[in-house]
C-alpha cells in the first residue's frame, strides 16, 4: 500500500512540475537582467530571475495567462501565455530601457533622483533613442527632441548652437557629466566631437536654471551623462558613411589601469572632404572637415567607496566652407572667398567626494579654447580659458527636508583680434578677465507623501557688472499611484553677453558690428507648468507629458540687422521679449513591438520696443518631432524619425532684397533598417532626408559676388554679399549605413 501511494505522488509531483513557464531576461543588447520580477496576473505564481537572468514558475494549472515581467529602469512587458499541456514552456524576455518616469535624473537639483520624484520637470533621452537616426554629432542627434532646434548660423561655414523653446543657442547651457564645459565661444564650435559611443544618456531641462548653474542658463540645459567605467562594454564602435562621402567612427574601450583605477577612453573621428553644389550657387553646400575628439574618463577606487573621478576630453577641428575652387592659399585673401576655421579645444573636469562623514562633493572642469579663422578677408583669432570650481554640501535635516548648500567660483579669460577687446583708446589689446564667486542654497521640502517644495536661491558677484540675485521655487503633486503628476515652476535668470564668442554672424566678412552703448546683464523670470499622465494597459503603456511656458526678458540684447542692412547693432533692448507656448509629448509602447513618440510646440517669441511688437528672427511658431519603431523580431527593427517647422521671419537687407521674408514649412525624414546578428554585431542602413528639402538656391545673397567689388552697398544694401540668411543645411537626400560592434 505505501509502495502503490508513494507512486502516485511522484506521478503527480511529476504532473505539477511539467507545468512550468522559463527563459532569461536580457535587454536589447543581449545584457542579462538579474532579479527581474516574472509572476502571473491575477495569480500568486511568480518569481525573480537570478544573477544570470534565468527564471522559472512552476506548478502553473492548464489556462490562459498574462506574464508580466518589471524590473527598475526597464519598461514592463505583458506577454499572453496559454498552458494546455505538461510540458514546459519557454519564453526567452526583452526589456527595453524605461525611457519615461523611472530614470534617474541629476540636472534638476544637482543630487540623483528617480524622474518620477524629481520637483524639477527633466526629460531623458537614452542612448537607443539617439541610434534610431545616428548622426556625427550630439548637435544633429538633438533635431528630434521636441522644442529643441539645432540652429545653422552660417550658409557657408555650418556652425551652429541648439535653440530651446525659441531662445537661442547662447541661452542654452551645455554640460557633461553636470560639468559646465560647453559655453561662450564654444557655443559655436563645442557641440561636435563628443564621442557618443560613451554616451549613456542626455538630460534636457528647459527654462532658466541659474539658481544652480549661473550664467548663462536662462534657455535651459543640456546635460550630456557619460558612461561609468565599472558599466560601460569592455569595447564599442560604431561607424557609418552616407552617400555624401561622410565617415565617422566612434569607438569606446574599457581598461583597468590597476586594480583602483578603472577608465574609460572614447575616440570620435568625422572627415568629409566632398565638395558638392547641388544648388548651383558655386558655394559648397556643406563645409569640408577634418575632426578628431579624444575622451578619457577615469574612477578611482577608494577605502571609503566614495567618488573620485576625473575626466578630459582634446578636440581638433579643421573646417572651411566656400567657393569650390578655394583652395588653402587663398585663406584671408581677396580672390576666392572660403571661411577657414582651425579649431583646438581641451576639457577636463572631475568629482572628487570629501572623505567626511557629511555628504560634501568637490566639483572642477577648466577648458581652453583656440581658434584660428577667416571669414573672407576678416580675421578671428580668439583664445578662450574657463576655470570652474564648486563646493556642495547635501544633507537631511528631519524628515522632511533636503538641503543642498554650494559654494562656486568661474574664472573666465577672453582674448581676440576684433575691437570688442580693445581699450578704451582702441588702441591698446585688453582681454576680457572676469571673476564670477557665487552661493547657493537649495531646499526640498516633503509637504505630504505626495507632495513636493522646492526653493532655491543663488547669489553672485560679477566682477564687471556686480551682484547678481537669482530665485527659483518648484512644487510637485503626485496621485497616489504615480500615474498623474503636476509640477509648478518659477525662477529667475542672468546672462552676461559676450557677442563675438556667441554669435557666428558677427565674425562673418558681410556686415560691420556696431555696439550700441555698454551691454548690461541680461536677465528674465520664468514660470512653467507641465503635466504628465501615465496609462498601462494590458497591450500597452502609455505617458502623456504636456506643458506650458512663459519667459519675459526686460532687458535682453538682441542683434539688429533690420535698422541698416550693412551692420549688425547690439545692444541692450529699450523694452521686452516674451517667449511664451505649449508643449505636448506623447509615448506610446506596445507590447507586439510598436513604439512611438510624437511631440509638437506652439510659441510666440516676441519684441517689443517702442510699442511696436514684432516676431523674433529665426524662430518658428510651431515645430513638431516623431519616432516610430517597430521590431519584426528581437533581431530586425524598423525606425522611422522627422521633424516639421513652421514658418520663420529672416533677415534680410532691405525692401528691395530678393529674398523670401519668411522660410517655407519644411520637414526633414529619415528611415532606418537595423539588423542584430548576435549580442554583438549589429548592422544599419536607411536614407535621410527622404523628401530631399533643402533651402533656396538664392538663400546666399549676390553669391557670385562675395567681395562686393564695384557695388555701393550704403545705397544698394541688396547688392550685397550676405551668408547670415539661413535656416536650415543645404544637404539634402542621401543613403547611409554602418555597424556595430560590442564586446562586453
Amino acid at each position: 500500500m505505501k509502495n502503490i501511494v508513494f507512486i502516485y505522488l511522484l506521478l503527480m509531483a511529476t504532473v505539477v512540475v511539467g507545468q512550468a513557464i522559463s527563459g532569461k531576461i536580457t535587454t536589447e543588447n543581449g545584457d542579462k537582467i538579474p532579479y527581474a520580477n516574472v509572476y502571473l496576473k491575477k495569480t500568486k505564481i511568480g518569481a525573480s530571475s537570478n544573477n544570470k537572468g534565468f527564471y522559472t514558475l512552476k506548478n502553473i494549472p492548464k489556462d490562459n495567462y498574462t506574464l508580466l515581467i518589471s524590473s527598475i529602469g526597464y519598461k514592463t512587458q505583458a506577454i499572453k501565455v496559454t498552458i494546455t499541456s505538461n510540458k514546459e514552456i519557454t519564453r526567452n524576455i526583452t526589456l527595453l530601457e524605461d525611457d519615461s518616469l523611472e530614470e534617474i535624473v541629476i540636472s534638476g537639483t544637482l543630487r540623483p533622483v528617480s524622474k518620477t520624484n524629481s520637483p524639477v520637470p527633466v526629460e531623458v533621452y537614452s542612448e537607443a533613442f539617439f541610434r534610431k537616426n545616428p548622426t556625427p554629432s550630439i548637435f544633429e542627434s538633438l533635431q528630434n527632441v521636441n522644442g529643441v532646434r539645432p540652429q545653422l548660423n552660417c550658409s557657408v561655414c555650418n556652425t551652429g548652437d541648439i535653440h530651446i523653446n525659441g531662445l537661442e543657442g547662447p541661452y542654452t547651457f551645455v554640460l557633461i557629466d553636470g560639468m559646465p564645459i560647453v559655453s561662450g565661444l564654444s557655443t559655436v564650435y563645442g557641440l561636435t566631437g563628443i564621442p557618443q559611443a560613451l554616451i549613456e544618456r542626455v538630460e534636457i531641462v528647459k527654462g532658466p536654471a541659474s539658481t544652480l548653474y549661473g550664467s548663462e542658463a536662462v534657455g535651459g540645459i543640456i546635460n550630456v551623462i557619460t558612461k561609468k567605467p565599472t558599466n560601460a562594454p569592455l569595447l564599442s564602435t560604431d561607424t557609418f558613411a552616407s552617400s555624401w562621402g561622410e565617415v565617422n567612427l566612434d569607438v569606446g574601450l574599457r581598461y583597468n589601469a590597476s586594480e583602483k583605477v578603472q577608465g574609460l577612453l572614447g575616440v570620435n573621428y568625422f572627415n568629409f572632404q566632398n565638395r558638392i553644389d547641388n544648388n548651383n550657387d558655386n558655394f559648397t553646400d556643406m563645409t569640408l572637415q577634418n575632426r578628431i575628439s579624444l575622451f578619457n574618463k577615469v574612477n578611482i577606487k577608494r577605502k571609503s567607496n566614495k567618488v573620485f573621478t576625473i575626466a578630459g576630453r582634446y578636440v581638433y577641428e579643421d573646417r572651411w566652407g566656400g567657393e569650390m575652387n578655394w583652395e588653402k592659399e587663398f585663406r584671408g585673401g581677396n580672390q576666392i572667398y572660403g571661411e577657414s576655421i582651425y579649431t583646438n579645444r581641451w576639457e577636463t573636469f572631475g568629482t572628487y567626494e570629501l572623505p567626511t562623514t557629511e555628504n560634501i562633493n568637490f566639483q572642477f572642469s577648466a577648458n581652453g579654447h583656440y581658434q584660428d579663422s577667416f571669414y573672407g578677408e576678416t580675421s578671428y583669432d580668439a583664445k578662450q580659458v574657463i576655470g570652474f570650481s564648486q563646493l556642495i554640501y547635501d544633507t537631511q535635516l528631519g524628515k522632511k527636508h533636503d538641503l543642498l548648500l554650494g559654494a562656486a567660483y568661474r574664472y573666465t579669460f577672453y582674448d581676440d583680434t576684433t575691437f570688442a577687446t580693445l581699450n578704451a583708446n582702441g588702441i591698446e589689446n585688453n582681454p576680457s578677465i572676469i571673476h564670477l564667486p557665487g552661493v547657493f542654497a537649495q531646499d526640498e521640502i516633503r509637504l505630504t507623501d505626495r507632495k513636493k517644495l522646492l526653493l532655491g536661491v543663488r547669489w553672485d558677484h560679477n566682477s564687471v557688472h556686480g551682484n547678481i540675485f537669482s530665485p527659483r521655487a518648484n512644487y510637485k503633486w503626485n496621485s497616489s499611484d504615480k500615474s498623474n503628476i503636476v509640477r509648478l515652476s518659477a525662477g529667475n535668470g542672468f546672462r552676461v553677453a559676450n557677442v563675438f564668442t556667441e554669435d557666428h554672424a558677427a565674425l562673418t566678412g558681410a556686415r560691420t558690428v556696431e555696439f550700441d552703448g555698454d551691454l548690461d546683464p541680461e536677465t528674465s523670470w520664468n514660470a512653467n507648468l507641465n503635466y504628465v499622465k501615465k496609462i498601462n494597459t494590458e497591450n500597452s503603456f502609455i505617458t502623456i507629458d504636456a506643458s506650458a511656458f512663459y519667459t519675459y526678458f526686460d532687458n535682453r540684447i538682441l542683434p539688429d540687422y533690420e535698422t541698416d542692412p550693412n551692420k549688425i547693432i547690439y545692444a541692450n533692448l529699450e523694452g521686452s521679449s516674451v517667449s511664451q507656448g505649449i508643449s505636448l509629448n506623447a509615448d506610446f509602447l506596445f507590447t507586439n513591438g510598436l513604439a512611438i513618440n510624437a511631440g509638437a510646440t506652439l510659441m510666440e517669441v516676441s519684441v517689443t520696443e517702442n510699442n511696436v511688437k514684432r516676431r523674433q528672427l529665426l524662430t518658428e511658431s510651431f515645430s513638431g518631432v516623431w519616432s516610430v519603431s517597430y521590431k519584426f523580431s528581437t533581431n530586425f527593427s524598423i525606425d522611422y524619425t522627422g521633424n516639421l517647422y513652421g514658418p520663420m521671419r529672416l533677415p534680410l537687407l532691405g525692401a528691395n532684397d530678393p529674398r523670401d521674408e519668411y522660410s517655407p514649412w519644411f520637414s526633414i525624414q529619415n528611415i532606418q533598417l537595423s539588423k542584430k546578428f548576435s549580442n554583438s554585431w549589429e548592422v544599419y542602413g536607411g536614407v535621410k532626408n527622404l523628401l530631399n528639402f533643402t533651402p533656396a538656391a538664392n538663400s546666399i545673397n549676390r553669391a557670385d559676388n562675395p567681395f562686393d567689388v564695384g557695388v555701393n552697398t550704403e545705397t544698394n544694401p541688396e547688392r550685397g554679399f550676405d551668408p547670415s540668411y539661413v535656416y536650415a543645411s543645404n544637404q539634402g537626400i542621401r543613403a547611409f549605413a554602418g555597424v556595430r560592434y560590442t564586446l562586453f
